[in-house]
C-alpha cells in the first residue's frame, strides 16, 4: 500500500473513529508527512517495505531536537503502524519493541503565596481594572485553564451556591466551587460590564476593550502588563496561576482526588505532580532555614 494512502487512511481512522481534534489532526499530519518524506527519500513508498531500522534511523535523525519532540513523534509513528497491522496492511507491526525516549520530568512553575498577593492587588480605577482583578481571581481561585476563563458564559457563574460550570478539554464538563475574593469582584465586574459591551450583545463573561469576548492572547497581554507593573517574573504565564492553585492546595493539606476533579485531570497521575513540587519546597527550605542542615 502506498504510504501517502495509508497515512490518508489513518488520519481518516483517527477523525471519525478516535474524535481527533482538528488541532490534534494536523499536528498528527505533520509528523507523519515529515516520516514519509524521509521514508521516500530511502526510495521506500508503501507500507510493506519499511522496516525496524527504517524507523529507528528516522528517530536518531530526529533526536537533534528536543526529548518531547521525538517522543510525540514516535508515538505517532508507532499508533500509524499500530493501525496497519489491525486493518492487515501489513504482516507485523515494524515498532513493536522500540521503546520510546525516557521524558525529563519537569516540574511546574508556580508562585508563592506572597506573589500570587501581590499580582492580584490590582487598584480599581477603570473598568479594565475590574475585569482583570475579577480574571485572575477566578483563575487562581479556581484553577482554571486560560482557555476556560475566556470561554465562560454569564451562565456558567452560579453566584447563589458560589459555583462555576466549566466545558473543559475534550469538552467535559465539571463544577468548581468559587472563593469569596473571586465572588466579590465578579459582582463588583459585572457592575461595570455593560461599559465594555460598547452597545454591542456578548453572552461570554470577560469582554475585551472592543465588546468582544477575550481572547487567549488579550488574556496574556494584560497578564503580561500586570506583571511589569509589580515587578513579578515577566515568565509567569496563564497556566502558573492553575499551578499555584494546586500546589497551594497541597501545601496546605488539601486531598489529592478532590484536586484532580477541580483541576478537570481524568488522570490522577497528571495530579500527583504537584505533590512533587510539595515536595521540593519542604527540602528546599530544610535546607535553607534548618540550622543544621548543613555546616
Amino acid at each position: 500500500m502506498n504510504i501517502n494512502n495509508a497515512i490518508e487512511d489513518f488520519i481518516n481512522y483517527c477523525v471519525f473513529e478516535k474524535g481527533l481534534s482538528d488541532k490534534t489532526k494536523e499536528a498528527y499530519t505533520n509528523d507523519l508527512n515529515v516520516y514519509k518524506n524521509y521514508l521516500n527519500k530511502k526510495n521506500i513508498f508503501t507500507v510493506e517495505e519499511i522496516s525496524t531500522e527504517n524507523v529507528i534511523d528516522f528517530i536518531k535523525l530526529r533526536n537533534k531536537e528536543k526529548t518531547t519532540t521525538v517522543a510525540h513523534n514516535l508515538t505517532v509513528i508507532k499508533n500509524f503502524h499500530k493501525y496497519l497491522l489491525k486493518v492487515q496492511k501489513v504482516e507485523a507491526d515494524v515498532t513493536e519493541f522500540i521503546d520510546r525516549p525516557k521524558l525529563r520530568k519537569t516540574l511546574p512553575k508556580t508562585l508563592s503565596i506572597e506573589e500570587v498577593d501581590k499580582l492580584l492587588d490590582i487598584k480599581l480605577e477603570t473598568p479594565f481594572d475590574y475585569r482583570n482583578k475579577a480574571m485572575l481571581e477566578l483563575m487562581y481561585g479556581c484553577g482554571l485553564r486560560v482557555s476556560e476563563v475566556i470561554n465562560l458564559t454569564l451562565n456558567d457563574i452560579d453566584m447563589t451556591n458560589a459555583l462555576v460550570h466549566i466545558l473543559g478539554k475534550g469538552d467535559k464538563e465539571r463544577v468548581v466551587p468559587i472563593g469569596e475574593y473571586a465572588i466579590i469582584y465578579i459582582n463588583k465586574y459585572l457592575e461595570v460590564r455593560a461599559s465594555l459591551l460598547k452597545g454591542k450583545s456578548c453572552n461570554k463573561l470577560f469582554l475585551n476593550n472592543h465588546g468582544n469576548a477575550m481572547t487567549r492572547q488579550g488574556f496574556f497581554k494584560n497578564l503580561k502588563k500586570i506583571l511589569k507593573e509589580k515587578g513579578l517574573n515577566p515568565e509567569v504565564s496563564p497556566h502558573t496561576l492553575r499551578h499555584s492553585f494546586a500546589t497551594h492546595l497541597i501545601n496546605r493539606g488539601a486531598d489529592l482526588r478532590s484536586i484532580q476533579e477541580m483541576l478537570g485531570h481524568v488522570d490522577i497521575s497528571t495530579t500527583k505532580i504537584y505533590t512533587e513540587v510539595s515536595d521540593k519546597k519542604v527540602i528546599e527550605d530544610y535546607k535553607k532555614y534548618h540550622p543544621r542542615s548543613s555546616k
